[in-house]
């Protein structure tokens, strides 16, 4: 399982389906992964393990990741409700050069076109092998979805265009967040301020906010 690349989207829902209602700690087995006792270090544990199981090759690299199928892989931590328990990353929001940048041409756009979904249920009580895989789904933002996306992300990236980055907090955007995104507070990177001169602060990160997700679980899953 280990070297398994799908060929084809139908290839990689069937396999991702495949594993739906085994836990990490089964998942980790199969592929010779060690299960960290917490994840205080190792927040992204869960998506690397799922990207190696399900044949993701894009690693780090700035694009989908199945780049031959042009598809982003998210887990969704839920709890045994069916509720997201948090805000979804989708990638770093840049502070400079955007003078010009369209939705169209945006990386956002780019790594939210095709999504599989992977709901784990990871509430904090549930050890870490214990936690369990729910049924993936593959989105794509349908018109009303991706306006809502759109509009935000204009939003968004104009208060940075005009220098208003620092002003930006969780009121702004109906279903994106923009948020500070750094392993620690002295990852420092240069924006500009409303008089056009640079300073340093915080990585951003765009993030698709809880509403959003759970609205997405509720179409594709029908959860109640």
């Amino acid at each position: 399982m280990t070297d398994y690349r799908p060929e084809t989207e139908q290839q990689l829902i069937r396999h991702a389906q495949s594993i739906a209602g085994l836990t990490l700690g089964e998942l980790a087995a199969q592929t010779g992964v060690v299960v960290p006792e917490n994840l205080n270090r190792e927040k992204g544990w869960i998506g690397l393990l799922l990207e190696k199981v399900l044949g993701a090759s894009a690693g780090s690299l700035p694009m989908p990741d199945f780049p031959d199928l042009g598809i982003e892989l998210k887990t969704l931590p839920i709890n045994r409700e069916g509720k997201p328990l948090e805000t979804t990353f989708v990638c770093v929001a840049p502070l400079k050069g955007i003078t010009g940048m369209t939705w169209e041409k945006c990386h956002l756009k780019n790594k939210l076109a095709k999504v599989l979904w992977v709901p784990v249920i990871s509430e904090r009580d549930i050890p870490i092998h214990q936690r369990i895989v729910c049924t993936p789904f593959l989105w794509q933002p349908n018109q009303q979805e991706e306006q809502l996306l759109a509009q935000d992300w204009q939003e968004l990236t104009d208060m940075i265009a005009l220098g208003r980055v620092e002003e930006i907090n969780a009121k702004y955007g109906q279903v994106l967040q923009l948020r500070p995104k750094a392993a620690n507070s002295s990852a420092k990177t240069q924006a500009f301020d409303a008089q056009g001169r640079p300073f340093q602060t915080l990585p951003r990160g765009f993030y698709l906010k809880i509403p959003f997700t759970q609205m997405l679980l509720n179409n594709h899953l029908r959860v109640n």
